[in-house]
């Protein structure tokens, strides 16, 4: 049997300029796309390993210092049949829990926490595993958007052998009622895609009486991908 895949772009997949989220005015390509070969200067290198990465912001709550509600972030990175990918580049960045990225892009009047860093990265190991401790992040609105407030979440980024390959996508919390609301949530067309981008709440994740768990799996392409929202 010949396993069709769904292309970048199906329903699984925002379309590069979404109405809503105004941003994809200025950055998506107003031509179509040029695919363009690929080397071996791009399918080689640069490379990852444990001695270049290890284990780095695998907590980012700074020895429980930080404010705000702590949670463990756990899952997979899977390809279509489900095998685990050993030894992907997950990164991962968010902001605090009033809502601020400690950048200084963010230059929005709310109040920054000086112990969280707001970003880690490591491998993940010979089960495509990664977790990580961090804090539920707050909503925030977007400038000049009619009063649009994301909702919590987290961004990941996924590499591969090299900078070629890298992938951005998102992961929201259960439940929050901003997700029904959210531009770019929203923007994926299809209803059962979309809910591969929200978090499943695991007890066996999380740290009794200390911290929340959340399971969230990566799905690198095929029918059940994971929606790809930068």
């Amino acid at each position: 049997m010949t396993r069709v895949y769904e292309p970048f772009g199906g329903p699984s997949q925002p379309d590069l300029r979404t109405k809503r989220y105004m941003r994809t005015n200025v950055t998506a390509p107003a031509e179509a796309l040029i695919e363009l070969p690929r080397t071996a200067t791009e399918t080689s290198g640069p490379v990852f390993g444990a001695a270049d990465v290890g284990d780095v912001g695998v907590d980012l709550t700074n020895g429980n210092t930080v404010l705000g509600s702590l949670s463990v972030i756990a899952g997979q990175v899977l390809d279509e049949d489900g095998r685990p990918v050993a030894n992907a580049l997950v990164e991962f960045w968010q902001a605090n829990a009033s809502g601020k990225y400690p950048h200084e892009v963010d230059t929005r009047p709310a109040p920054q926490d000086p112990h969280f860093t707001g970003a880690g990265r490591m491998l993940t190991d010979a089960e495509g595993r990664y977790k990580f401790t961090t804090i539920k992040p707050g909503a925030y609105p977007v400038p000049s958007s009619n009063n649009w407030w994301r909702p919590p979440h987290i961004h990941f980024s996924l590499y591969g052998d090299a900078f070629a390959s890298r992938l951005i996508t998102q992961m929201y919390f259960p439940g929050d009622p901003l997700n029904s609301i959210d531009g770019i949530l929203q923007a994926v067309p299809d209803a059962a895609a979309r809910t591969r981008l929200i978090a499943q709440q695991d007890e066996s994740v999380g740290i009794h009486e200390h911290a929340l768990g959340y399971r969230f799996d990566i799905v690198l392409r095929g029918h059940s991908e994971t929606p790809m929202v930068g």
